[in-house]
């Protein structure tokens, strides 16, 4: 009985009425451009405070789990900057082929042959 309910259910996600427009890349790319930046800044700016207070223990188990933590902290932030920089720079890059498309009078709306 649980199987007949399981089949009536439609799995197709609802349509998006919303376009990619050139401004809407633009922009996109200006706020994770943005936030790559920031990501950076504090990238240096713990990577900085790390530096300036090492860690005072004498236990070896302590120092080395304290390394890897300041490597994961690091390395996270650095990820999330990587991460944004290359939405921006993708954004960027679309909002420019979109810019063309639309100058030279192409589109890629999908056709209904074979559909």
């Amino acid at each position: 009985m649980a199987d007949s309910d399981l089949s009536t259910q439609t799995t197709t996600p609802p349509a998006d009425t919303t376009k990619a427009s050139p401004l809407r890349c633009f922009l996109g790319s200006t706020v994770a451009g943005g936030l790559s930046f920031l990501a950076y800044r504090l990238t240096s700016a713990i990577a900085l405070t790390f530096a300036n207070k090492p860690i005072t223990s004498d236990n070896i188990t302590a120092q080395n789990i304290g390394a890897a933590v300041r490597t994961l902290v690091i390395g996270i932030v650095a990820l999330g900057a990587g991460i944004f920089g290359i939405a921006a720079l993708g954004l960027f890059a679309l909002g420019i082929q979109l810019t063309i498309q639309r100058l030279t009078g192409k589109s890629d709306a999908p056709t209904s042959e074979g559909g």
